[in-house]
Protein backbone atom coordinates (compact mmCIF):
# COMPACT_ATOMS: atom_id res chain seq x y z
CA UNK A 1 0.00 0.00 0.00
CA UNK A 2 2.85 2.35 0.93
CA UNK A 3 4.56 1.52 -2.36
CA UNK A 4 1.40 2.35 -4.33
CA UNK A 5 0.97 5.62 -2.44
CA UNK A 6 4.59 6.56 -3.19
CA UNK A 7 4.09 5.91 -6.91
CA UNK A 8 0.95 8.11 -6.96
CA UNK A 9 2.77 10.87 -5.08
CA UNK A 10 5.73 10.67 -7.45
CA UNK A 11 3.42 10.81 -10.47
CA UNK A 12 1.62 13.89 -9.12
CA UNK A 13 4.96 15.56 -8.34
CA UNK A 14 6.27 14.96 -11.88
CA UNK A 15 3.03 16.30 -13.39
CA UNK A 16 3.15 19.41 -11.18
CA UNK A 17 6.78 20.17 -12.06
CA UNK A 18 6.10 19.62 -15.77
CA UNK A 19 3.13 22.00 -15.63
CA UNK A 20 5.19 24.70 -13.90
CA UNK A 21 8.02 24.33 -16.43
CA UNK A 22 5.51 24.60 -19.28
CA UNK A 23 3.96 27.78 -17.83
CA UNK A 24 7.38 29.38 -17.27
CA UNK A 25 8.58 28.50 -20.75
CA UNK A 26 5.45 29.96 -22.33
CA UNK A 27 5.85 33.14 -20.30
CA UNK A 28 9.49 33.42 -21.39
CA UNK A 29 8.61 32.93 -25.02
CA UNK A 30 5.85 35.52 -24.84
CA UNK A 31 8.36 38.01 -23.51
CA UNK A 32 11.16 37.13 -25.91
CA UNK A 33 9.31 36.67 -29.20
CA UNK A 34 6.68 38.53 -31.07
CA UNK A 35 4.93 37.84 -34.32
CA UNK A 36 5.60 40.39 -37.08
CA UNK A 37 2.83 39.42 -39.43
CA UNK A 38 1.83 40.73 -42.81
CA UNK A 39 -1.14 40.37 -45.10
CA UNK A 40 0.29 38.51 -48.05
CA UNK A 41 -0.22 35.40 -50.13
CA UNK A 42 2.39 33.21 -48.45
CA UNK A 43 1.29 33.71 -44.87
CA UNK A 44 4.40 32.15 -43.39
CA UNK A 45 6.60 34.96 -42.24
CA UNK A 46 7.21 35.25 -38.49
CA UNK A 47 10.34 36.45 -36.73
CA UNK A 48 11.49 38.23 -33.56
CA UNK A 49 12.17 41.96 -33.46
CA UNK A 50 13.95 44.35 -31.18
CA UNK A 51 13.03 48.03 -31.54
CA UNK A 52 15.57 50.48 -30.13
CA UNK A 53 15.08 54.24 -29.99
CA UNK A 54 18.00 56.51 -30.81
CA UNK A 55 17.32 59.44 -28.50
CA UNK A 56 14.34 61.67 -28.07
CA UNK A 57 14.93 63.50 -31.33
CA UNK A 58 14.19 60.47 -33.46
CA UNK A 59 11.15 58.22 -33.47
CA UNK A 60 11.55 54.70 -34.77
CA UNK A 61 8.75 53.20 -36.77
CA UNK A 62 7.36 50.48 -34.51
CA UNK A 63 4.53 48.46 -36.04
CA UNK A 64 1.63 48.25 -33.57
CA UNK A 65 1.97 44.49 -33.17
CA UNK A 66 5.68 44.56 -32.28
CA UNK A 67 6.90 44.23 -28.74
CA UNK A 68 9.68 46.67 -27.85
CA UNK A 69 11.15 44.09 -25.45
CA UNK A 70 11.77 41.47 -28.13
CA UNK A 71 15.33 40.42 -28.90
CA UNK A 72 16.78 40.00 -32.35
CA UNK A 73 20.31 39.13 -33.37
CA UNK A 74 20.13 38.00 -36.96
CA UNK A 75 18.57 39.20 -40.22
CA UNK A 76 15.22 37.74 -41.12
CA UNK A 77 15.01 35.19 -43.96
CA UNK A 78 15.11 36.81 -47.38
CA UNK A 79 11.84 37.74 -49.03
CA UNK A 80 11.85 37.55 -52.83
CA UNK A 81 9.86 39.82 -55.11
CA UNK A 82 9.07 36.85 -57.33
CA UNK A 83 6.99 35.32 -54.54
CA UNK A 84 4.37 38.06 -54.89
CA UNK A 85 2.07 38.67 -57.83
CA UNK A 86 1.35 42.23 -56.67
CA UNK A 87 2.59 44.68 -54.07
CA UNK A 88 2.36 42.88 -50.70
CA UNK A 89 0.41 44.76 -48.05
CA UNK A 90 1.73 44.66 -44.50
CA UNK A 91 0.08 45.82 -41.29
CA UNK A 92 2.93 48.33 -40.87
CA UNK A 93 3.12 49.49 -44.49
CA UNK A 94 2.06 53.06 -43.62
CA UNK A 95 4.22 53.35 -40.48
CA UNK A 96 7.27 55.60 -40.84
CA UNK A 97 10.23 56.86 -38.86
CA UNK A 98 9.99 60.51 -37.94
CA UNK A 99 12.73 62.86 -36.80
CA UNK A 100 12.67 65.92 -34.61
CA UNK A 101 10.06 68.51 -35.58
CA UNK A 102 11.22 70.64 -38.50
CA UNK A 103 12.61 74.10 -37.96
CA UNK A 104 9.91 76.59 -36.94
CA UNK A 105 9.01 78.88 -39.79
CA UNK A 106 7.91 82.47 -39.73
CA UNK A 107 7.04 82.29 -43.43
CA UNK A 108 3.40 83.29 -43.80
CA UNK A 109 3.05 81.65 -47.20
CA UNK A 110 4.72 78.40 -46.15
CA UNK A 111 3.04 75.29 -47.56
CA UNK A 112 3.12 73.97 -44.00
CA UNK A 113 0.41 76.49 -43.20
CA UNK A 114 -1.90 75.05 -45.84
CA UNK A 115 -5.46 74.58 -44.67
CA UNK A 116 -6.16 71.97 -47.33
CA UNK A 117 -7.53 69.04 -45.30
CA UNK A 118 -6.44 66.29 -47.69
CA UNK A 119 -2.90 67.60 -47.83
CA UNK A 120 -2.70 68.10 -44.05
CA UNK A 121 -3.88 64.52 -43.51
CA UNK A 122 -1.28 63.01 -45.86
CA UNK A 123 1.67 65.32 -45.19
CA UNK A 124 4.24 64.41 -42.50
CA UNK A 125 6.47 67.46 -42.01
CA UNK A 126 9.01 65.55 -39.93
CA UNK A 127 9.14 62.33 -41.96
CA UNK A 128 12.66 60.90 -41.79
CA UNK A 129 14.35 62.11 -44.96
CA UNK A 130 17.84 60.65 -44.82
CA UNK A 131 19.47 57.28 -44.16
CA UNK A 132 22.72 57.17 -42.19
CA UNK A 133 24.73 54.81 -40.02
CA UNK A 134 23.14 56.02 -36.77
CA UNK A 135 19.52 55.28 -37.68
CA UNK A 136 19.77 51.65 -38.76
CA UNK A 137 19.95 48.55 -36.57
CA UNK A 138 18.92 44.93 -36.96
CA UNK A 139 15.25 45.45 -36.18
CA UNK A 140 15.11 48.33 -38.65
CA UNK A 141 16.79 46.13 -41.22
CA UNK A 142 14.18 43.42 -40.70
CA UNK A 143 11.29 45.88 -40.91
CA UNK A 144 12.59 47.44 -44.11
CA UNK A 145 13.37 44.03 -45.61
CA UNK A 146 9.63 43.60 -46.21
CA UNK A 147 9.64 46.31 -48.89
CA UNK A 148 11.13 46.13 -52.38
CA UNK A 149 13.80 48.60 -53.39
CA UNK A 150 14.00 51.55 -53.35
CA UNK A 151 11.42 51.41 -50.53
CA UNK A 152 13.29 48.82 -48.49
CA UNK A 153 15.78 45.97 -48.58
CA UNK A 154 13.68 43.08 -49.90
CA UNK A 155 15.86 40.43 -51.58
CA UNK A 156 19.08 42.15 -50.39
CA UNK A 157 21.61 40.49 -48.12
CA UNK A 158 22.40 42.25 -44.87
CA UNK A 159 26.19 42.18 -45.18
CA UNK A 160 26.13 43.40 -48.79
CA UNK A 161 24.10 46.51 -47.98
CA UNK A 162 25.45 47.31 -44.53
CA UNK A 163 29.01 47.47 -45.84
CA UNK A 164 28.08 50.84 -47.33
CA UNK A 165 25.28 51.98 -44.99
CA UNK A 166 27.67 51.86 -42.04
CA UNK A 167 29.82 54.42 -43.87
CA UNK A 168 27.08 57.04 -44.33
CA UNK A 169 27.64 59.88 -41.85
CA UNK A 170 24.76 61.55 -40.06
CA UNK A 171 24.01 64.91 -41.73
CA UNK A 172 25.43 67.78 -39.71
CA UNK A 173 22.85 70.32 -40.85
CA UNK A 174 19.45 70.49 -42.54
CA UNK A 175 19.45 70.25 -46.30
CA UNK A 176 18.34 73.91 -46.63
CA UNK A 177 18.08 76.99 -44.43
CA UNK A 178 16.56 80.44 -45.02
CA UNK A 179 18.89 82.82 -46.80
CA UNK A 180 20.48 85.45 -44.52
CA UNK A 181 18.75 88.79 -44.89
CA UNK A 182 15.76 87.24 -46.63
CA UNK A 183 12.11 87.16 -45.66
CA UNK A 184 12.47 84.06 -43.48
CA UNK A 185 11.08 81.81 -46.20
CA UNK A 186 12.89 79.14 -48.17
CA UNK A 187 11.85 79.66 -51.80
CA UNK A 188 12.64 76.74 -54.11
CA UNK A 189 12.40 75.93 -57.79
CA UNK A 190 12.38 72.28 -58.86
CA UNK A 191 13.39 71.92 -62.49
CA UNK A 192 12.53 68.81 -64.48
CA UNK A 193 13.72 67.96 -67.97
CA UNK A 194 10.42 68.07 -69.90
CA UNK A 195 10.20 69.70 -73.32
CA UNK A 196 7.70 72.27 -72.07
CA UNK A 197 10.69 74.42 -71.09
CA UNK A 198 11.98 74.63 -74.65
CA UNK A 199 11.41 78.27 -75.62
CA UNK A 200 9.88 79.16 -72.25
CA UNK A 201 12.33 81.95 -71.38
CA UNK A 202 11.86 81.36 -67.65
CA UNK A 203 15.56 80.86 -66.88
CA UNK A 204 15.95 84.12 -64.96
CA UNK A 205 12.77 83.41 -63.00
CA UNK A 206 14.13 79.99 -61.99
CA UNK A 207 17.49 81.39 -60.91
CA UNK A 208 15.80 84.05 -58.77
CA UNK A 209 14.73 81.41 -56.24
CA UNK A 210 16.73 80.82 -53.07
CA UNK A 211 17.49 77.25 -54.12
CA UNK A 212 17.17 75.30 -57.35
CA UNK A 213 16.67 71.51 -57.45
CA UNK A 214 17.57 69.54 -60.57
CA UNK A 215 17.82 65.86 -61.42
CA UNK A 216 19.04 63.40 -64.08
CA UNK A 217 20.40 64.92 -67.32
CA UNK A 218 20.30 68.50 -66.05
CA UNK A 219 21.95 70.24 -69.00
CA UNK A 220 22.10 74.00 -68.53
CA UNK A 221 24.87 75.28 -70.80
CA UNK A 222 23.27 76.62 -73.96
CA UNK A 223 19.78 76.45 -72.41
CA UNK A 224 20.16 79.12 -69.72
CA UNK A 225 17.45 81.38 -71.14
CA UNK A 226 14.87 78.62 -70.72
CA UNK A 227 16.08 76.66 -67.68
CA UNK A 228 18.51 78.90 -65.79
CA UNK A 229 22.03 77.93 -64.81
CA UNK A 230 22.00 77.59 -61.00
CA UNK A 231 21.80 74.27 -59.17
CA UNK A 232 21.68 74.04 -55.37
CA UNK A 233 20.52 70.43 -54.94
CA UNK A 234 21.06 67.62 -57.44
CA UNK A 235 18.94 64.47 -56.97
CA UNK A 236 20.19 61.34 -58.71
CA UNK A 237 20.77 57.60 -58.74
CA UNK A 238 23.96 55.80 -59.64
CA UNK A 239 22.38 54.98 -62.99
CA UNK A 240 21.23 58.51 -63.80
CA UNK A 241 24.54 60.18 -63.02
CA UNK A 242 26.52 57.70 -65.11
CA UNK A 243 24.08 57.09 -67.98
CA UNK A 244 23.36 60.78 -68.60
CA UNK A 245 26.72 61.15 -70.33
CA UNK A 246 25.61 58.69 -72.98
CA UNK A 247 21.97 59.75 -73.22
CA UNK A 248 22.50 63.52 -73.28
CA UNK A 249 26.09 63.77 -74.48
CA UNK A 250 25.02 64.81 -77.97
CA UNK A 251 23.07 67.70 -76.44
CA UNK A 252 26.08 69.08 -74.62
CA UNK A 253 25.89 67.20 -71.33
CA UNK A 254 29.36 66.64 -69.88
CA UNK A 255 28.79 66.10 -66.18
CA UNK A 256 26.34 66.46 -63.35
CA UNK A 257 25.83 70.00 -62.02
CA UNK A 258 28.78 71.03 -59.86
CA UNK A 259 28.08 74.54 -58.59
CA UNK A 260 30.26 75.54 -55.67
CA UNK A 261 28.67 74.32 -52.43
CA UNK A 262 26.10 72.16 -54.23
CA UNK A 263 24.41 69.40 -52.23
CA UNK A 264 23.97 65.95 -53.73
CA UNK A 265 21.09 63.64 -52.83
CA UNK A 266 21.17 59.96 -53.80
CA UNK A 267 18.10 57.76 -54.28
CA UNK A 268 19.26 54.22 -53.31
CA UNK A 269 17.21 52.36 -55.90
CA UNK A 270 19.28 49.18 -56.39
CA UNK A 271 22.28 47.23 -55.14
CA UNK A 272 24.50 49.18 -57.53
CA UNK A 273 23.71 52.34 -55.54
CA UNK A 274 25.03 50.77 -52.35
CA UNK A 275 28.13 49.61 -54.19
CA UNK A 276 28.49 53.16 -55.48
CA UNK A 277 28.22 54.53 -51.94
CA UNK A 278 30.89 52.18 -50.66
CA UNK A 279 33.34 53.35 -53.30
CA UNK A 280 32.36 56.97 -52.77
CA UNK A 281 32.93 56.96 -49.02
CA UNK A 282 36.08 54.83 -49.13
CA UNK A 283 37.57 57.12 -51.73
CA UNK A 284 39.28 54.37 -53.68
CA UNK A 285 38.60 51.53 -56.08
CA UNK A 286 38.12 48.82 -53.43
CA UNK A 287 34.48 48.23 -54.20
CA UNK A 288 32.42 46.14 -56.59
CA UNK A 289 29.84 47.07 -59.20
CA UNK A 290 29.76 48.12 -62.84
CA UNK A 291 31.94 51.20 -62.28
CA UNK A 292 34.55 49.65 -59.99
CA UNK A 293 37.43 50.78 -62.21
CA UNK A 294 36.71 54.46 -61.61
CA UNK A 295 36.23 56.29 -58.33
CA UNK A 296 32.58 57.45 -58.16
CA UNK A 297 33.68 60.82 -56.79
CA UNK A 298 35.00 61.73 -60.23
CA UNK A 299 31.40 62.05 -61.47
CA UNK A 300 30.85 65.06 -59.19
CA UNK A 301 33.52 67.23 -60.87
CA UNK A 302 35.38 68.13 -57.70
CA UNK A 303 32.32 69.14 -55.67
CA UNK A 304 31.78 65.89 -53.80
CA UNK A 305 31.96 66.44 -50.06
CA UNK A 306 30.53 63.92 -47.61
CA UNK A 307 29.23 66.80 -45.47
CA UNK A 308 27.07 67.85 -48.43
CA UNK A 309 26.04 64.37 -49.53
CA UNK A 310 22.70 62.88 -48.48
CA UNK A 311 21.02 59.50 -49.02
CA UNK A 312 17.23 59.37 -49.04
CA UNK A 313 15.66 57.08 -46.44
CA UNK A 314 13.51 54.17 -47.56
CA UNK A 315 10.65 55.36 -45.33
CA UNK A 316 10.54 58.72 -47.13
CA UNK A 317 10.50 57.04 -50.53
CA UNK A 318 7.73 54.65 -49.48
CA UNK A 319 5.73 57.47 -47.88
CA UNK A 320 5.82 59.44 -51.15
CA UNK A 321 4.54 56.41 -53.03
CA UNK A 322 1.92 55.35 -50.49
CA UNK A 323 0.38 58.70 -49.72
CA UNK A 324 0.73 60.64 -52.94
CA UNK A 325 1.65 58.42 -55.90
CA UNK A 326 0.24 54.95 -55.37
CA UNK A 327 -0.20 53.62 -58.88
CA UNK A 328 -2.79 50.95 -59.77
CA UNK A 329 0.08 49.25 -61.60
CA UNK A 330 1.27 48.06 -58.20
CA UNK A 331 -1.50 45.46 -58.43
CA UNK A 332 -0.03 43.99 -61.62
CA UNK A 333 2.59 41.31 -62.03
CA UNK A 334 5.31 43.86 -62.84
CA UNK A 335 4.61 45.69 -59.56
CA UNK A 336 8.20 45.40 -58.34
CA UNK A 337 9.61 47.82 -60.95
CA UNK A 338 6.91 50.47 -60.45
CA UNK A 339 8.05 53.56 -58.59
CA UNK A 340 7.79 57.37 -58.79
CA UNK A 341 10.27 59.15 -61.04
CA UNK A 342 13.45 60.81 -59.78
CA UNK A 343 11.74 64.11 -60.52
CA UNK A 344 8.81 63.17 -58.29
CA UNK A 345 11.11 62.30 -55.39
CA UNK A 346 12.98 65.58 -55.91
CA UNK A 347 9.72 67.54 -55.86
CA UNK A 348 8.54 65.92 -52.64
CA UNK A 349 11.97 66.42 -51.07
CA UNK A 350 11.51 70.12 -51.82
CA UNK A 351 8.03 70.05 -50.29
CA UNK A 352 9.60 68.83 -47.04
CA UNK A 353 12.57 71.22 -46.99
CA UNK A 354 11.19 74.44 -48.51
CA UNK A 355 8.40 76.88 -47.68
CA UNK A 356 7.35 77.59 -51.25
CA UNK A 357 7.89 75.30 -54.24
CA UNK A 358 7.60 76.22 -57.91
CA UNK A 359 7.84 73.29 -60.34
CA UNK A 360 9.18 73.77 -63.88
CA UNK A 361 9.68 71.20 -66.60
CA UNK A 362 7.15 68.71 -65.25
CA UNK A 363 4.48 67.00 -67.29
CA UNK A 364 1.26 68.94 -67.91
CA UNK A 365 -2.00 68.13 -69.71
CA UNK A 366 -0.64 69.39 -73.04
CA UNK A 367 2.55 67.29 -72.87
CA UNK A 368 1.99 65.97 -76.40
CA UNK A 369 2.78 69.41 -77.82
CA UNK A 370 6.37 69.23 -76.65
CA UNK A 371 9.43 67.06 -77.09
CA UNK A 372 10.36 64.51 -74.47
CA UNK A 373 13.27 66.67 -73.20
CA UNK A 374 13.96 70.40 -73.37
CA UNK A 375 17.40 69.68 -74.82
CA UNK A 376 15.67 68.45 -78.00
CA UNK A 377 15.49 72.02 -79.16
CA UNK A 378 15.02 71.66 -82.89
CA UNK A 379 13.18 68.37 -83.17
CA UNK A 380 9.77 67.12 -82.06
CA UNK A 381 9.94 63.78 -80.27
CA UNK A 382 7.17 61.72 -78.81
CA UNK A 383 7.00 61.49 -75.02
CA UNK A 384 7.92 57.96 -74.00
CA UNK A 385 5.95 56.24 -71.24
CA UNK A 386 8.07 53.59 -69.58
CA UNK A 387 6.40 50.82 -67.57
CA UNK A 388 8.29 51.52 -64.35
CA UNK A 389 6.72 54.98 -63.91
CA UNK A 390 3.08 56.09 -63.88
CA UNK A 391 3.52 59.37 -65.75
CA UNK A 392 -0.17 60.19 -66.02
CA UNK A 393 -0.66 59.72 -62.29
CA UNK A 394 2.22 62.09 -61.66
CA UNK A 395 0.88 64.60 -64.21
CA UNK A 396 -2.50 64.63 -62.49
CA UNK A 397 -0.86 64.92 -59.07
CA UNK A 398 1.15 68.01 -60.07
CA UNK A 399 -1.98 69.62 -61.47
CA UNK A 400 -3.92 68.79 -58.31
CA UNK A 401 -1.22 70.21 -56.02
CA UNK A 402 -1.15 73.34 -58.18
CA UNK A 403 -4.93 73.75 -58.01
CA UNK A 404 -4.83 73.35 -54.24
CA UNK A 405 -2.07 75.99 -54.04
CA UNK A 406 0.48 73.62 -52.50
CA UNK A 407 2.90 74.20 -55.38
CA UNK A 408 2.99 76.49 -58.39
CA UNK A 409 3.27 74.41 -61.56
CA UNK A 410 4.67 76.06 -64.65
CA UNK A 411 2.21 75.58 -67.53
CA UNK A 412 1.94 77.13 -70.96
CA UNK A 413 -0.85 78.40 -73.14
CA UNK A 414 -0.73 79.05 -76.85
CA UNK A 415 -2.96 81.90 -78.02
CA UNK A 416 -3.95 82.14 -81.68
CA UNK A 417 -1.02 84.50 -82.28
CA UNK A 418 1.32 81.59 -81.68
CA UNK A 419 3.14 83.16 -78.76
CA UNK A 420 3.48 81.24 -75.54
CA UNK A 421 3.04 82.67 -72.08
CA UNK A 422 3.23 81.05 -68.67
CA UNK A 423 0.02 80.82 -66.69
Amino acid sequence: MASKTSRIFLFLLVMTVSFVVLILSQEYLSKSWTIFSGKHELGWETFPLNINLWGQEEKTAVPPSVSTTAVVETPMPLLYRGNFTKLPQWDFDDVYNQDAPPRPTTCAQSLRNSQDENFKKAFLPNIRLFLHKDNINMSEWNRLSHFNNPFGFMQFKYDDVMASVKLIPKPKEPLLLPKPGGDGCVHCAVVGTAGILNGSKVGAEIDAHDYVFRMNGAVTKGYEEDVGNRTSVYVHTQHSITASRYIFGKYGYKSAPHDEGIKYVLIPEAMRDFQWLEGLFKGNESFSGPHHKKWPGAYYSGQYNENRFYVLHQDFLRYVRNRFLKSPNLNKRFWAIVRPTNGAFALFLALHTCDTVDAYGFMTDDYMKYSNYYVQKYIKTRVIFYANHDYKLEKNTWKDLHNRKIIKLYQRMEPESGTEKPK
